[in-house]
């Protein structure tokens, strides 16, 4: 058993056996947490994983899929990262899955420089706007919008805690490619892999996934583009395969 609290549920993580807590006045996990979490590198014996930006830890339990490695989780607000500590422990991950609640800006000196193999990030997608136009949802406005975090603050934190040779991944919005792009070489992350989502063939692509080695070499694979939905709005078999592994 698990305590639900307020208007929380206990969804199945798509075709998994896991389940997960989600609430949609909180939080509820995204097609992009999914994707990154299968796009991501990730050692299969062992390995020390983490997650940036974690929300209800969504990340982390489908990474534990395929990893025998220990994952961390770092997530700024306490009901989000009290939702993912009790999916942890509802699904038997708390010897290997741990969360930690505090500012992803301050892991470096907390959690020791270069002492993860591999990095993940779902960060917030938006330049905060004006005070009326952010959601009066604080939980949803901090989850979307660079009010705690901005871009380059997570870059920043993920190279100091990745090690030499790791590998750090992102999913953001196809938009903030030159930014991220920039803000990776910056900070000492040479991007290796790019994929474009596109919700359908024809349309202009509105998500990228993309991964860097801290230090790497100048080479940059793009991948072949993924795409959502064919013209009858139902999952094309890539994705049908992404998700429910059919």
């Amino acid at each position: 058993m698990v305590e639900l609290i307020g208007d929380e549920r206990l969804d199945y993580l798509l075709a998994e056996k896991m389940k997960i807590i989600q609430s949609p006045s909180v939080f509820s996990f995204s097609l992009d947490a999914v994707l990154l979490a299968k796009f991501t590198y990730v050692p299969i014996q062992k390995g020390n994983l983490l997650d940036l930006c974690s929300g209800n830890g969504v990340i982390p339990l489908f990474l534990s899929l395929r990893t025998k490695g220990a994952i961390t989780g770092i997530e700024i607000q306490e009901r989000l990262y009290n939702m993912a500590v009790r999916s942890i422990e509802y699904n038997g991950l708390s010897d290997r899955l741990h969360m930690i609640l505090g500012d992803i800006k301050e892991m470096p000196k907390r959690l020791g420089y270069g002492k993860f193999d591999v990095v993940t990030c779902n960060p917030p997608y938006f330049i905060t706007p004006s005070q009326e136009e952010i959601n009066e949802n604080e939980h949803l406005a901090i989850a979307r919008h660079e009010i705690l975090c901005t871009l380059e603050d997570a870059v920043n934190a993920a190279s100091q805690l990745v090690r030499q040779g790791g590998k750090v991944s992102f999913v953001h919005r196809s938009g903030r490619l030159i930014d991220m792009i920039t803000l990776m070489r910056k900070y000492k992350l040479e991007p290796k892999r790019l994929q474009f989502v596109y919700p359908k063939a024809g349309k202009e692509a509105n998500t990228l996934l993309i991964e860097a080695i801290k230090n790497g070499k100048p080479d940059l694979k793009i991948l072949p583009p993924l795409i959502v939905y064919q013209d009858d709005n139902e999952y094309t078999p890539e994705m049908r395969s992404i998700l429910y592994g059919e």
